[in-house]
C-alpha cells in the first residue's frame, strides 16, 4: 500500500478549497455541485472524495479557514505596540483585496449557518475570538495612553467590526464605489473614535 504524503495531501486539499472558494463566490452555494468544484480544480469526483466526503464538508472547511485567517490577522495586532497604527495597517492592507468578492462569499457562507449548527457554532466561536483579541488590544492601548480610556474595550471592538462589515456591505450595494478613498476615510474615523479626548479620564469601576 502506498503511504500517504501528508504535505502533498494538504497541498491538494488547499487547491480544492481554493477552487471551491472561486466557485462559491461566482455561483453561490445552492446551485453549486461537486462536478463544478472538480472542473474548477481540474480533478475527478473520485479524486476529490479522497479529501472531502461531501459538498457540506468543503463548505465547512472554506468557512472555517476564512474565520481562522481573520483571527490570525487580528492576533498579529498584539505584536504591535501602537494600537492606532496597527489598525491603520489592517485597513491599508484591505485596499489590496477584493472586498466585494470576499464579503459576498462570507454572506453566502453565513446564510448557510441557519441549517448547519456546526457551522453556526464555528461562526460564533471565531467571531467571539476575534472581538476578544481586538478588545484586549484596545485595553492595552488604554494602559499605554494611546486609546480613549473612557471607551469600553468590548463595545469599541464590536463597533469597529460593525464599521468594517458595513463598508464591505456597501461594496455589494454599489460595486463602483471608490474603496481606497473610503478606506482612507475609515482610517480617519477610527483614529478620531479611539484617540483620547483632551482631558479624558478613565471610567470609574
Amino acid at each position: 500500500m502506498r503511504r500517504l504524503d501528508p504535505v502533498k495531501h494538504e497541498e491538494k486539499r488547499q487547491e480544492i478549497l481554493a477552487a471551491a472558494k472561486t466557485c462559491f463566490a461566482r455561483d453561490g452555494f445552492k446551485g453549486l455541485s461537486i462536478a463544478d468544484i472538480c472542473q474548477e480544480a481540474g480533478i475527478s469526483p473520485g479524486h476529490l472524495y479522497h479529501y472531502f466526503d461531501s459538498k457540506d464538508a468543503i463548505l465547512d472547511a472554506v468557512g472555517a479557514a476564512a474565520l481562522e485567517e481573520g483571527a490570525r490577522q487580528f492576533a498579529q495586532l498584539v505584536q504591535s505596540g501602537n494600537a492606532l497604527s496597527a489598525i491603520a495597517t489592517v485597513i491599508e492592507e484591505a485596499k489590496q483585496r477584493n472586498l466585494r468578492t470576499d464579503f459576498i462569499l462570507f454572506l453566502q457562507w453565513a446564510a448557510e449557518t441557519h441549517r448547519n449548527p456546526k457551522l453556526a457554532a464555528k461562526l460564533r466561536e471565531m467571531s467571539k475570538t476575534t472581538r476578544s483579541i481586538l478588545a484586549n488590544f484596545l485595553a492595552k492601548g488604554q494602559q499605554n495612553g494611546l486609546i480613549d480610556p473612557t471607551l469600553d474595550p468590548e463595545i469599541a471592538a464590536t463597533v469597529l467590526f460593525g464599521i468594517l462589515d458595513g463598508v464591505r456591505m456597501m461594496t455589494v450595494r454599489d460595486p463602483k464605489l471608490d474603496m481606497p478613498k473610503i478606506l482612507d476615510a475609515i482610517k480617519i474615523l477610527v483614529r478620531r473614535f479611539l484617540q483620547p479626548a483632551t482631558g479624558a479620564s478613565a471610567p470609574r469601576s
